[in-house]
């Protein structure tokens, strides 16, 4: 598939089937269970939700058809990690993966290190925007409604009806009253992710993308390609292991997580076992980097963000063990002390923002001081060399800085009816179902 023969504007309806396995799996599940309404509409309710939730936004799926069908520049692709699952170690249960998808990656061919300039304040090529640049591609509209609004909108009315239905027809006994509070609670918690996600959508929807080699102080939107500074790129050694190291960062983030065990006895002498992992260590830094988009660069700084998203995680990488006896032994030690658990899975992950990424920036563009251009060897001939972009908001602008290009964010994004409407009609329903239960 072509971006050229592709729809960005998807209108009022598009049906969406999943594009990855793992959600095929789950939307065919919820089907059967939608069908298995008959003998519970319980389950139908749980279908209704797993189909929606399986179901990707109205242009991602295309938009995965054009990236697997453009390819990499090689010297880009001899940068990146190895995709996929690998066993480290079997006997000691190590194993670490690279997700082979990466949503927020570039869907068009994007210009590898061989073809850019020593000074990468320069334009690229001959100083077009770069392809998936907005100038370019445009800016890519949602459908209205898809099978995630369908299937979501019917789950909120199954909610309402089961919610009305349990409490006009529950026994004193059973006391399900409380009901229309937990419809209140998930649709008012509901509504107000939807609302920031609503507010971020419409921000980079309707903000005009700037070009670099014309842009002037203020707030602008820009996009475009990771390129190194004169500060460098960062080896990130995850944890302090050297098998667990990310070459070529501007930005990273790291956690080290482990799995706890916990075995407790209630009151009656029934033991529970319940799972979950606890955050033990943790870092993230960052270096200046400078955003080209084909008619210049200009230079970022990651650290002043704020709201910082790069993505899903680069790499995790799984242990049945810690690093070393020694801290195998006090991480036992501790878990015992603290939680009274057992260790059972120790994690690395790690996210980042490197060399030839897409990026998308909204911030405030300052003056540079003038002891930073004499440092770099500028001379102010390029207006592009004289300003920075910071991570400070302005009123009604939220600064933000993303991993992926503005086609690749708003592709994943769903319509303002479906982030919006459909969590507050939930709100709605658990509201006068609260007050007629007074």
């Amino acid at each position: 598939m072509n971006i050229n023969e592709l729809e960005l504007n998807r209108g009022f309806f598009q049906f969406t089937l999943p594009y990855r396995w793992q959600y095929w799996i789950g939307w065919v599940f919820g089907v059967v269970l939608i069908l298995a309404g008959v003998v519970s509409p319980i389950l139908s309710l749980i279908g209704l939700l797993l189909v929606g939730l399986c179901s990707p936004g109205s242009l991602e799926a295309d938009l995965h058809k054009v990236r697997s069908a453009a390819p990499q520049p090689e010297d880009l692709e001899k940068e990146a990690l190895e995709k996929g699952y690998s066993i480290d170690s079997w006997w000691m249960g190590r194993t670490s993966y690279t997700p082979t998808a990466d949503p927020s990656d570039w869907i068009l061919t994007a210009p590898g290190p061989t073809t850019w300039n020593e000074n990468q304040y320069l334009p690229h090529g001959d100083g077009t925007p770069l392809p998936e640049h907005p100038y370019n591609v445009g800016t890519p509209r949602p459908a209205t409604l898809s099978t995630y609004g369908i299937m979501m909108t019917l789950f909120v009315i199954g909610v309402c009806i089961a919610t009305f239905y349990g409490v006009e027809n529950s026994t004193p006994e059973e006391n399900l009253s409380f009901l229309p509070y937990v419809a209140l609670g998930i649709g008012v918690i509901w509504t107000l992710i939807g609302y920031f996600q609503y507010k971020m959508q419409r921000q980079m929807a309707d903000t005009p993308t700037s070009l670099v080699r014309s842009v002037a102080v203020g707030n602008p939107e820009l996009v475009g390609q990771v390129r190194p500074s004169k500060s460098g790129v960062l080896r990130v050694v995850v944890d302090g292991h050297p098998n667990r190291v990310i070459p070529n960062c501007v930005q990273f983030n790291w956690v080290y997580e482990v799995k706890i065990r916990e075995t407790t006895t209630d009151s009656e002498g029934k033991k529970q076992t319940r799972e979950y992992w606890k955050t033990i260590r943790q870092d993230n830094g960052g270096v200046p980097f400078i955003l080209n988009d084909g008619t210049g660069g200009i230079l970022v700084d990651p650290t002043s963000f704020k709201r910082l998203d790069m993505g899903q995680y680069l790499k995790r990488w799984e242990s049945n063990h810690a690093d070393s006896l020694t801290k195998e032994l006090g991480m036992e030690f501790a878990s015992r002390l603290f939680t009274g658990g057992d260790i059972i899975k120790h994690r690395w992950t790690v996210y980042a923002l490197r060399i030839g990424n897409p990026v998308y920036v909204l911030g405030t563009t300052r003056s540079r001081p003038q002891e930073e251009l004499q440092n770099e060897g500028l001379d102010g001939t390029l207006q592009n060399t004289l300003l920075e972009v910071v991570g400070e908001d302005a009123p009604g602008i939220k600064a933000t800085l993303q991993r992926g290009t503005e086609l690749a964010n708003i592709g994943r994004m769903r319509s303002s009816f479906e982030v919006m409407l459909i969590p507050l009609c939930l709100t709605l329903g658990g509201l006068i179902l609260t007050l007629m239960n007074l």
